[in-house]
């Protein structure tokens, strides 16, 4: 039976190279996306979804269940940056930065787990390495980001023992279009690239990693 999949921010530049790198071992692969509308290579498509309801959740992992008839792995990608210093920012700003990286991450696992646990499987979340040492206007990012991080190893003490693994990624600076666009002045050469990250994750989701469970792998170019 082919191996299933669900990558979440699927239409952003890490969650396009997961999708691909996911297809390309042969799994069946479920992309999903806040995005109302976006052209992916995945088995199953559900666009415009709002992670951060638990209700929209929930509905997404049951299409899938329909879709594939079972949960074998799921990629927390989606999320958001928003840089503001803490003094003079805004209370939208930590909300905004608190639903989107970590709540839906919260939110689908929830929905995801009793699937996983019928057959094992793993999830592997996106924190940040900026996390552990945030510059300044890092604050309401980093802090939802550490909060991913607290999810993966909490929910992983959770599973112990139940054929369910937890993992995050902790990207450093991604290679991305908006990322190149937000900092002009910044040499890309040390960023990480978005299939190099892609490969992190398929890593983590496959049974290569059975004997990793809570981790926070840093990831940063060589």
């Amino acid at each position: 039976m082919r191996r299933t999949a669900i990558v979440t921010g699927a239409s952003g530049a890490l969650g396009r190279a997961l999708v691909a790198r996911l297809k390309a071992a042969d799994i069946l692969v479920a992309a999903v996306d806040a995005s109302p509308s976006f052209e992916i290579e995945a088995d199953l498509v559900l666009p415009g979804v709002d992670l951060a309801d638990a209700a929209s959740a929930e509905a997404a992992i049951e299409a899938v269940v329909a879709a594939f008839g079972a949960v074998d792995g799921l990629a927390n990608i989606a999320g958001g940056f928003v840089w503001q210093p803490v003094v003079g920012s805004e209370a939208e700003t930590w909300d905004r930065m608190y639903r989107t990286n970590l709540l839906t991450a919260a939110l689908v696992s929830r929905a995801a787990v009793p699937h996983l646990l019928k057959q094992g499987g793993a999830i592997v979340n996106v924190g940040a390495a900026a996390a552990a040492d945030p510059a300044t206007g890092m604050a309401p990012y980093a802090a939802s980001k550490a909060g991913v991080m607290a999810l993966t190893r909490s929910l992983a003490n959770e599973l112990r023992g139940q054929g369910v693994r937890v993992n995050a990624v902790l990207p450093t600076i991604l290679d991305t279009p908006a990322n190149r666009r937000d900092m002009p002045d910044v040499d890309p050469a040390g960023w990480v690239r978005p299939e190099h990250a892609a490969e992190t994750i398929a890593f983590l989701l496959s049974d290569a990693a059975m004997a990793v469970n809570g981790a926070g792998l840093t990831l940063a170019a060589s």
